[in-house]
């Protein structure tokens, strides 16, 4: 019985050493990706709605570290099981590649995100690539973000979708629902 006590405390220390080890990975995760400095500076302009559900549907715009995004068109297309499609063009005027990350409905959990094999529209595990001064389209033959089904979502109605970049980080993106 001694036996298992040990095994017992011996495992209770390595999973505390495996939490803790995560946790210093998220730690160092989260500091490289906000360029070293440890905060955003991500900067809000007409059009953009960070944190808000408010702005221009299917439009906003986001500066941080090196990367300008502007994004056009979005629009979430939904099927009658309530599945759908985000499709929007993103455009990075910076100078630096950005990544779309994430994208997450309200109540309905987060997108699959579907990149081109290869260059720009590409998915790795930092997202789907937008070189620096280039435009990607979602949807089509481009890389896609394919919706959950999101309940309660009517024709015409705007919903909020939260958008996390790799630079940029997380926005709220306004977009109107349209049923196919």
């Amino acid at each position: 019985m001694a036996n298992n006590a040990v095994h017992f405390r011996v495992g209770r220390v390595a999973r505390a050493g495996r939490a803790a080890a995560a946790g210093a990975a998220l730690i160092a995760l989260v500091a490289g990706c906000s360029g070293g400095s440890g905060t955003s500076t991500a900067t809000p302009t007409p059009g953009s709605v960070p944190g808000a559900a408010s702005g221009t549907p299917g439009r906003l715009t986001a500066q941080a570290n090196g990367v300008n995004i502007t994004v056009t068109d979005a629009v979430a297309r939904t099927g009658p099981s309530g599945t759908g499609e985000l499709t929007m063009t993103v455009r990075n005027d910076g100078d630096v590649p950005e990544h779309l990350a994430m994208v997450a409905v309200p109540g309905a959990g987060r997108a699959t995100l579907q990149g081109m094999a290869t260059g720009n529209g590409s998915l790795s595990t930092a997202g789907i690539l937008i070189a620096p001064h280039s435009t990607v389209t979602f949807g089509g033959n481009g890389p896609r973000v394919l919706l959950p089904a999101q309940h309660g979502a009517t024709a015409g109605a705007v919903t909020t979708l939260t958008v996390q970049f790799g630079v940029v980080g997380l926005v709220h993106l306004p977009v109107r629902v349209v049923t196919s």
